[in-house]
Parts: C-alpha cells; structure tokens; sequence
C-alpha cells in the first residue's frame, strides 16, 4: 500500500492531498529514511511525521488494510512508539 493512502486511511492524516504535500516536503519517514508518497509500505514500517513539539511521533504499520475501513478499526492498523 502506497504511502499517502495509508495514512489517510488510518487516519494518521486528514486527507491525501495533505498527505502527498508532506512528502514532497521531505517530512516524512519511513525506517529512518524520507519517503516520497508512493512509497510501497510493509508490515512493521516504522514511520514518522512532522510535529509542532519534538520529539516527532513515530508509528509503527500493524496491518495494512485492502480498502476503506472505519473509524474504530483505523486506529488497529498502527501503534504509537
């Protein structure tokens, strides 16, 4: 699953366009390297976001997910670290 799709699902970010604009920011990273928006994750990426306070948050892909899911289950595909 192509990055700015999962954060979008798993609510991580609003929506994608926001998502796609962080990554051609260079604010995003995947396993400690800056990540363009297509990049393919897998399970056990680790992946970090801009944040106003350091440090930076940084989330850990539990599941990737084939489609949509809710609310409810968007926070089971990631764990904070």
């Amino acid at each position: 699953m192509r990055l700015d799709k999962f954060l979008q699902i798993s609510r991580l970010v609003k929506r994608r366009t926001i998502a796609n604009t962080l990554c051609n920011r260079g604010a995003v990273s995947v396993n400690g390297h800056v990540a363009k928006a297509g990049k393919m994750l897998a399970v056990g990426d680790v992946i970090r976001l801009p944040h106003e306070e350091p440090p930076e948050p940084e989330y850990e892909v539990l599941e990737l997910p084939s489609g949509n899911v809710s609310r409810a289950r968007a926070a089971t595909l990631y764990r904070q670290l």
